[in-house]
């Protein structure tokens, strides 16, 4: 009998230890995080990259975070509706809106697939570029009338953003646009195939940083009155100055426009996840800045500009933070 009670005490120590160390090991409650945002020459691509090391350390390995490359938002938003787990993307909250509804690129998708996006955190705005060969006679955004451009990668939200511009600006038709990948559109400007290229993304774009030290580039800048009639066609646009130094021989400040953007997930993230996620970003946003300008312009005040429902981990902290939320999106 002795033989088999101590038999049976060193069975309920070696269980008692093994559940103890799956207790403590970090790896036993592991959660796997994919970030998404657009392609790899972009600056959405490299806040991803920040994010991702910021997550891993303020959770000390428990959220193992993955960094995918995408061709931009749209696809972002069509993926949100299908991945599951934890998932953390980039989007204009317009294209959230959009895809709930299932117009614009989502027409004819079955708009409940959307209906779990939750918003997170607020992201550096997007800073629309259009971007022209310096040696070219272009000057203004109506001389693109009767050359060919890039108008972003296609599907992209950029495209369709861009698209929206020149119509609200009449030139719609008048403007050769050429359908190809966005990461195509510096060589197409440098071997003179094209007369520009758009690119939406934060600024400084890493990947127009390095074209305009080797191609003399032109960003076009829109006059006021071009400004106010975007401002109408879409009201999350707003007036966005890129200053002049920012890339290589610009010598002026550009006058352009940008749109918000946010870091979204869905409800198939837990709550613990996304509460850790949103905490680490505002507690060493400060910091993100000192490594990167962008993300100096983002603030807590500018939540009520995502529009789509918080996630209730993101909630969460909000609230414990004491952040002023707007009851649409509780």
């Amino acid at each position: 009998m002795r033989t088999k009670l101590l038999a049976s005490a060193a069975l309920a120590v070696g269980v008692g230890a093994m559940l103890a160390a799956a207790t403590v090991n970090p790896a036993a409650a592991q959660t796997r995080l994919t970030l998404k945002s657009a392609a790899s020459t972009s600056s959405y691509y490299v806040m991803m990259v920040q994010l991702a090391e910021l997550v891993r350390e303020a959770s000390e390995g428990q959220i193992q975070p993955t960094v995918e490359e995408s061709q931009g938002s749209v696809q972002n938003v069509k993926e949100a509706g299908r991945r599951p787990g934890a998932f953390l993307f980039t989007s204009p909250p317009s294209l959230v809106g959009a895809a709930q509804n299932a117009s614009g690129p989502f027409e004819g998708d079955d708009s409940s697939i959307y209906d779990p996006i939750r918003t997170l955190f607020v992201m550096p705005f997007v800073t629309v570029h259009l971007v022209v060969d310096a040696e070219s006679d272009i000057e203004k955004v109506t001389d693109l009338a009767g050359h060919s451009f890039i108008a972003g990668g296609t599907g992209t939200f950029c495209e369709g953003r861009t698209r929206a511009i020149f119509e609200a600006l009449g030139i719609v038709d008048d403007v050769e646009i050429v359908d190809v990948e966005l990461n195509s559109a510096p060589n197409a400007i440098r071997n003179k195939r094209v007369s520009g290229y758009a690119t939406c993304s934060s600024h400084p774009v890493p990947g127009l940083v390095e074209l305009s030290t080797t191609v003399p580039v032109r960003i076009l800048s829109f006059t006021e009155e071009e400004r106010a009639v975007l401002a109408e066609e879409d009201p999350s646009t707003g007036p966005v100055v890129i200053a002049a130094g920012t890339y290589a021989g610009q010598d002026e400040d550009v006058h352009t426009v940008g749109l918000p953007v946010g870091a979204f997930g869905t409800t198939e993230m837990d709550e613990d996840t996304a509460y850790t996620i949103v905490k680490s970003f505002w507690e060493q946003r400060e910091s993100l800045a000192e490594e990167n300008p962008w993300w100096a312009g983002v603030s807590a005040e500018m939540l009520d500009q995502m529009v789509v429902e918080l996630h209730p981990g993101a909630l969460r902290y909000y609230e414990e933070a004491g952040i002023e939320i707007p009851d649409s999106m509780k």
